[in-house]
């Protein structure tokens, strides 16, 4: 389970209404949630009148008025006042001027919010406001005041709360030289806020250390390229190999100074939390399981993503606009040396125009075992449409000093993965993935390329439970061409409370 919600740096479409039920009440203004409509959309048969606000039912200005008469025709065209939850106002009684200009209020937040309105209405509604404009600017006046002093109990308030989150992993695989095994991993959260704007992660983990046909073939000789590979993650099963003690896998505390800025820090931190995010190939109980697609290996160091370690991370949401600027500097025996053997510095930049597209350019420069890493990374996604979508990452990097069977290794690898995602196929509620790609290209390592390769297909049963079969290939493990091509078949199922 990684934490998504962090650097989700979000503009909010739902705008908010007021609506106040009399003059004597004018001081307990509540907020409403306020209902966008479509004009092709709306029925007028008695039952949905009976649902929307009419002025009919509002008094003291008479239905006779041009203002009664001008609110009533918006009312009825854009839905766009409500005053109880079940959308009805129950407005049997007589309306001060006030309270007509508390409706007119709503139908004003609500036509100004990005609703599409035409020219005339538009001129009917400044029409109206500059009419009731005493009233109005009472009632703002009194509403922005109330505003102010909710903003300002919210930031005051302290009271810690904690939330207990889980998620189970139960896996049972068969592959090449392996027999049928039994692969769980079991992480517990605890989140802790102080402040509407803080949280405080903490997760325990364990696993039954079960492995499967990739770690059976990649751990014979020294493991390059495998799930705990000293090189990159270009292994089978992500949650394979996990130990059977609980062990503290996330520590960590984030807040944010102001709005477009998030700020952690911790004394266990895995990049993947905060680095090379994809929608489509990014949490391995959810889509695909080999760590390799899961992030760019390259940019995030198999040797520091791990283990985890202590360290910060920012995010800058520039401006609140489509950029965003995120960075982290982790050391993976930070309890002991922060400026250690085993450390990352990570910087990304993402650009986000739209929601169904993203590209992120990302730099590390690392320091593992005596080993210098430096390495450009891209990480790219598309939605065609609500239902298929397109990823893919890929990077170049320079090892140096790397020291592996007594040899030192200079070397320039690149890597990369595309891989295509479908939701609803065959069934509604799915979802499909495929994706292959090599996760350590490099002439001077090995005397071939490994090439991977993974499909799964996602039954959501229910909100906590979902069943995946997975089937997954690879060939010339560790670069290596007498592995020749293992293969493994996985029945995933994930639950989360």
């Amino acid at each position: 389970m990684k934490f998504q919600f962090k650097h989700q740096f979000f503009k909010s479409k739902l705008g908010t209404g007021w609506v106040l039920v009399s003059f004597s009440t004018l001081f307990l203004a509540f907020p409403v949630k306020a209902q966008v409509i479509k004009i092709d959309e709306v029925d007028f048969d008695a039952t949905q009148l009976a649902q929307v606000t009419a002025v009919d039912e509002l008094s003291d200005v008479k239905p006779t008025d041009w203002a009664y008469q001008a609110l009533a025709a918006l009312i009825q065209r854009y839905g766009a006042v409500s005053g109880y939850p079940d959308g009805t106002f129950r407005g049997n009684r007589s309306l001060t001027r006030y309270e007509f200009a508390a409706a007119l209020q709503g139908v004003s937040e609500q036509l100004n919010n990005g609703t599409f309105v035409s020219q005339e209405d538009l001129v009917t509604l400044r029409r109206l406001e500059l009419e009731y404009r005493v009233p109005l600017n009472q009632i703002r006046t009194r509403l922005g005041d109330i505003e102010g002093r909710v903003t300002n109990l919210e930031s005051k308030q302290f009271s810690a709360t904690s939330n207990l989150q889980g998620e189970v992993i139960f896996a049972l695989t068969e592959g090449r030289q392996a027999n049928p095994t039994f692969v769980a991993r079991t992480r517990l959260n605890f989140i802790t806020s102080f402040t509407p704007n803080n949280r405080l992660i903490t997760q325990l983990e364990v696993g039954n250390n079960g492995g499967d046909a990739a770690s059976y073939v990649q751990n014979q000789t020294p493991n390059l390229l495998g799930t705990t590979g000293l090189l990159a993650d270009g292994g089978g099963l992500e949650y394979s190999q996990v130990a059977n003690n609980v062990q503290l896998r996330r520590l960590y505390y984030t807040f944010r100074p102001q709005k477009d800025l998030e700020v952690t820090i911790g004394a266990k931190m895995p990049p993947e939390d905060f680095i090379d995010r994809n929608r489509y190939a990014n949490d391995e109980s959810s889509d695909f399981s080999s760590g390799f697609f899961v992030n760019n290996p390259l940019i995030v160091p198999n040797q520091i993503d791990r283990p985890g370690g202590a360290g910060a991370a920012l995010a800058w949401n520039i401006g609140d606009g489509d950029f965003t600027l995120r960075s982290l500097y982790i050391a993976a025996n930070g309890e002991r040396d922060l400026f250690g053997e085993s450390n990352s510095g990570i910087v990304e930049l993402e650009y986000a125009p739209r929601s169904n597209f993203a590209l992120r350019l990302q730099y590390t420069k690392a320091s593992i075992d005596s080993t210098d890493i430096s390495a450009f990374g891209v990480n790219g996604e598309y939605a065609v449409n609500r239902t298929t979508a397109f990823f893919g990452r890929f990077g170049i990097g320079n090892y140096d000093g790397f020291n592996t069977a007594s040899q030192n290794l200079n070397l320039q690898p690149n890597t990369w993965a595309v891989g295509i995602s479908w939701r609803d196929l065959a069934i509604p509620g799915t979802l499909t993935g495929i994706a292959i790609g090599q996760p350590f290209v490099e002439a001077d390592l090995g005397n071939a390329t490994q090439t991977n390769f993974e499909a799964f297909y996602k039954l959501q049963l229910s909100d906590n439970l979902s069943v995946s079969p997975i089937v997954q290939l690879i060939d010339n493990a560790n670069n290596d061409s007498s592995n020749g091509i293992t293969w493994q078949a996985t029945l995933r199922t994930s639950f989360a409370f």
